[in-house]
C-alpha cells in the first residue's frame, strides 16, 4: 500500500513509518519543517500536495504539554479540530482514484474524561472536560471523510512510551535522579503502550477493511499512577519517595493538572485485540525492561 503519513517527522511517526516501510509499504511522509526531505504541503499546512494514496495517517497536533493559558487551549484545539475539518475538505479536492481509502486519525484517550476505576472501551460514552471535548470534535472532523467514500478510523491513544520520544525520557531523567514519586493519591488510572505496539495496531486498522470508528491505542494492562511509579522506580534500581500534592500541581499547571495528571483512564483495547494484534509487552513491567 502507498500510506501517506502527516506529522512524519513526530515520534509516533516516525516509528509508525519504519514499522510499514519494514513491511513492504511505501510510505510518503509530509512535514512542515524546512530540510526534512518530505513532502511539503502547499500555501497552508492542510494542503498537501495531491498523488496517489491508498491510505493517510493523520498525527499532527500541538502538544499538550504546558500551561492551558486560554491562547494554548485554543491552539491545541486549532490545530486538531479545524486543521483535520480542513484537511478532509481539501481532500475532497483530490482525484476520486487518488484520494485515500481510509483515514487513520489521531484521537486520545482523553475522549473518555476522568473514567475513574471504571474499565472503558471504544463502545464507552465520551466524559468531561477540555480533552474530551477536543477529542469528540476532532473526530467528528475526520468522520467528514466518510461523506467522501473514505474509510475513517480515530485512534484513542493513551501515553506512549520509547526510549526516543514522548514522556519517557524526561520520566527516566527524574527518576534516575531519585526524584521520582507519585502524583497525588496516585490512584488515578493510565492507559499507556508501548511505541512498537502502537505502531502495530496502527497498520493493522489500515490494513483492516473491516474496521472503522474508534481504535483504543493501549495496552491491556492499564495501571495507576502508584503502580507505574513503583514499577519505573524498581526498572532503574532508584528510590521513588517524592510526593507531588494535587494542591501544589493544581497551583502550578492549572486545568492541565486536572485532566492529564489527577484524572486518568482504565481504558480496554478490545477492538486492536478482536484485529488479532498480539502485544508484544501487554504489561507495564515488560515494556519498561525493554526501554530501561
Amino acid at each position: 500500500m502507498r500510506i501517506g503519513i502527516t506529522g512524519a517527522t513526530g515520534f509516533i511517526g516516525r516509528h509508525l513509518a519504519a514499522y510499514a516501510s519494514g513491511r513492504g509499504h511505501e510510505v510518503i511522509g509530509y512535514s512542515r519543517r524546512p530540510g526534512s526531505g518530505l513532502q511539503q504541503p502547499k500555501q497552508a499546512p492542510y494542503e498537501l500536495p495531491e498523488t496517489k494514496l491508498d491510505a493517510l495517517v493523520h498525527l499532527s497536533g500541538e502538544s499538550l504539554m504546558g500551561l492551558w493559558t486560554q491562547e494554548k487551549r485554543n491552539r491545541i484545539w486549532q490545530s486538531r479540530v479545524d486543521f483535520t475539518q480542513a484537511l478532509v475538505a481539501h481532500l475532497g479536492t483530490w482525484q476520486e482514484e487518488n484520494r485515500p481509502k481510509v483515514l487513520v486519525c489521531a484521537s486520545g484517550a482523553g475522549f473518555y474524561g476522568n473514567s475513574g476505576p471504571d474499565a472503558v472501551d471504544e463502545s464507552s460514552p465520551r466524559g468531561d472536560g477540555f480533552l474530551a471535548d477536543v477529542c469528540a470534535g476532532w473526530e467528528k472532523a475526520a468522520r467528514r471523510a466518510e461523506a467522501l467514500g473514505m474509510r475513517v478510523v480515530t485512534s484513542r491513544t493513551g501515553m506512549v512510551l520509547g526510549r526516543d520520544g514522548g514522556a519517557f525520557p524526561l520520566l527516566r531523567r527524574v527518576f534516575s535522579c531519585g526524584l521520582g514519586g507519585r502524583l497525588a493519591s496516585g490512584k488515578q488510572w493510565m492507559s499507556w503502550i508501548h511505541v512498537n505496539d502502537a505502531a502495530q495496531i496502527l497498520l493493522k486498522a489500515i490494513t483492516t477493511e473491516t474496521v472503522s470508528g474508534p481504535v483504543n491505542l493501549c495496552a491491556p494492562g492499564a495501571v495507576t499512577n502508584a503502580e507505574f511509579t513503583q514499577k519505573l522506580a524498581s526498572a532503574l534500581h532508584r528510590p521513588a519517595f517524592f510526593h507531588a500534592p494535587a494542591f501544589a500541581l493544581r497551583l502550578l499547571l492549572r486545568g492541565m493538572a486536572d485532566e492529564m495528571l489527577l484524572g486518568g483512564q482504565r481504558a480496554i483495547p478490545r477492538v486492536a485485540t478482536e484485529m488479532g494484534c498480539t502485544f508484544a509487552y501487554p504489561d507495564i513491567s515488560s515494556a519498561l525492561k525493554a526501554l530501561v
